[in-house]
């Protein structure tokens, strides 16, 4: 990877994690030498260390010195490349997907049958498709960090998917984003979503593996 690349990698990664630390409401990203963590602190999800660059020698460092269960890697490459890396108490998780997109105001509008709510709460825009009955159809939020828009937990439920759902909450968050004066958009897709991002013009940046350590 050139070094002109892997900056801009680093600049998109550093991008989605100050927004997924406001979207998840944690403390601020620390700046590491291998890229960035943050400090989570919840059970199974202790911390998480973002690696824009990982080499077979950066990840046994990281592997040797990370001692607590429930402490995550999130590198940017395909799993097949990480695995033989990891010691065996590490797991995998299935493949994830970081994508970009130059974000692009249009209309959506809630198919007959579903309600569109927004709401926006410390810094946070979530958006909801609800039943008649009240039930959440579909679910997406968003949280600006500078120019940047960071897509959350999108969602469709089971027994709604297919009707377009999932574009309308992407919409009306990228609508909510352009209104506060972002202009790109980031997310770590799993590969269900990666169809419906890449239908809406976004694009991948990098494959990326998500990986624990587990209870000895």
């Amino acid at each position: 990877m050139t070094k002109a690349l892997e900056s801009t990698r680093l600049d998109i990664v550093r991008a989605w994690v100050d927004g997924w630390t406001i979207s998840r409401g944690t403390l601020p990203p620390v700046i590491e030498p291998w890229g960035l963590r943050v400090d989570v602190g919840l059970p199974g999800h202790v911390a998480r260390h973002l690696v824009p660059a990982p080499t077979p020698g950066l990840v046994q460092r990281l592997t040797s010195a990370i001692t607590v269960p429930g402490t995550w890697l999130k590198l940017c490459a395909p799993a097949d490349l990480i695995a033989p890396w990891l010691p065996q108490d590490w797991a995998i998780d299935p493949p994830e997907f970081l994508m970009t997109a130059a974000l692009v105001a249009e209309p959506a509008a809630a198919p007959p049958g579903y309600t569109l709510a927004v709401t926006t709460r410390a810094g946070v825009t979530a958006a909801r498709l609800l039943t008649d009955a009240g039930e959440i159809a579909a679910r997406g939020q968003m949280a600006v960090a500078g120019r940047a828009a960071v897509v959350d937990r999108v969602e469709t439920a089971q027994a709604h998917r297919r009707r377009g759902l999932g574009t309308v909450v992407m919409r009306t968050l990228t609508a909510t984003a352009v209104s506060r004066g972002a202009t790109t958009g980031v997310l770590v897709a799993t590969p269900e979503g990666r169809k419906l991002y890449e239908s809406l013009g976004w694009r991948l940046c990098s494959p990326m593996t998500a990986a624990v350590l587990t209870e000895p």
